[in-house]
Order: structure tokens, then C-alpha cells, then sequence
């Protein structure tokens, strides 16, 4: 399959298949151990940058729920249309992750959950360093990465008769290019997923 422009992929794809993803992953429950420990090392009116926050279930609810100011960004159009209905206390931008700019500082956190990962690789780095830029000193950086180096496509994403792409670099990569954004990794883990699965790393500005 040529891809001339992978990201449209990933848009169409999410628009396409936004309910359905949430249910294959069980959005309802998935990442609460972690929602619940980034909880307790930002403050209680801390400000969270999501980004690839999908319909904004489980992470912007649970966190504006627990009083946090949260904003959320995501390519898709229909998952930013489903996290402003499901999520009505944070706010939420239709954006190309990339493309987005923040003031410097703006944020205790921020958090990406299996975005990066349909990122091109040559802009997974200067995002981090935007990243590292938008927090501020103490701030946490709570992420998941590809473990092993692999680019490809899904031709029937979901079962659901759509593409997905994904771009990932190995476990060792990303902990040198969040190193390399002005972030210190603190904790790092394996985050299985069928026969593969991902890096999870938590890092401090």
C-alpha cells in the first residue's frame, strides 16, 4: 500500500472506527492504576495536557472528574466531537499533535497513550522537545512508546474494514529521544499487548 500521507490514515481511521476502538479496548477501565498514580504526583488543581485523547474516556473524564484543568488533543474529528459530549468539564482541540503550540510551562503533565506511535518517527523527537517545553519544572511526562522498531499497516484495523498505521521505535530509541527533549526518565516498563506490546515511561522536566 503507497501512503503519501500516513496521519490521514490514522484520522480516517479513528473517525471511522472511534466506538469501536473503545470498546476493543474497554475504554471504561483500561489505564485507571496509571490515571490513579499521575493523580497523586501532580496537584489537586493541576492543569493536564492529553495528548491523543481520543473520545476522552478514560483519561480527560478521570482527571477533570478528580478536579483537574484538562485539555485535550486529537487528529480525529470524531473523537474530538465524542470527548466534548463525554468529557463536558475539559477542553478539547481537533489537531494534529505536532501542529499544536502551548505557552512555555502551561502544564503539570501531560499524558499520551498510544499516540506517538502514529507519529512518523522524524517528528516523534521534536515533539518531545515541545512537550518537555510545555511543563513545567516537575512536571511529569507519562507516555507509551513502541517497544521494538516497527513500521507498517493494518489493512482491516479492528476487523472493521478500514487501515491504521502505526510507526514505532524500539524501547531504547524512545528513552534516548525523551532523554535527548530535556526530560528525566524515572521509571520505565514493559506494557505487554497480544504478542508484542509497548514501553511505558514515566519522565520529569
Amino acid at each position: 500500500m503507497d501512503i503519501e500521507d500516513p496521519k490521514e490514515l490514522v484520522r480516517r481511521g479513528y473517525d471511522a472506527l472511534s466506538l469501536r476502538y473503545d470498546q476493543a479496548y474497554g475504554a471504561e477501565t483500561k489505564y485507571q492504576p496509571w490515571i490513579s498514580e499521575l493523580s497523586g504526583r501532580i496537584p489537586a488543581d493541576g492543569a493536564v495536557l492529553d495528548l491523543g485523547c481520543g473520545s476522552g474516556v478514560p483519561v480527560a473524564r478521570a482527571l477533570a472528574t478528580a478536579g483537574r484543568r484538562v485539555t485535550g488533543v486529537d487528529i480525529s474529528e470524531v473523537q474530538i466531537r465524542r470527548a466534548r459530549e463525554l468529557v463536558p468539564q475539559a477542553e478539547f482541540i481537533r489537531a494534529d499533535a505536532t501542529a499544536v503550540d502551548f505557552a512555555p510551562a502551561s502544564f503539570d503533565a501531560v499524558v499520551s497513550f498510544y499516540a506517538l506511535i502514529h507519529i512518523p518517527l522524524e517528528e516523534q523527537l521534536p515533539l518531545l522537545r515541545k512537550v518537555a517545553g510545555w511543563l513545567r519544572p516537575g512536571g511529569w511526562f507519562l507516555g507509551t512508546t513502541g517497544h521494538r522498531a516497527w513500521t507498517g499497516v493494518d489493512e482491516d484495523w479492528l476487523g472493521g474494514g478500514t487501515a491504521m498505521w502505526w510507526s514505532h521505535a524500539d524501547a531504547a530509541t524512545n528513552r534516548a529521544w525523551i532523554t535527548q527533549a530535556g526530560l528525566t526518565v524515572q521509571q520505565e516498563e514493559f506494557v505487554p499487548e497480544g504478542e508484542g506490546g509497548h514501553a511505558l515511561f514515566w519522565a520529569q522536566r
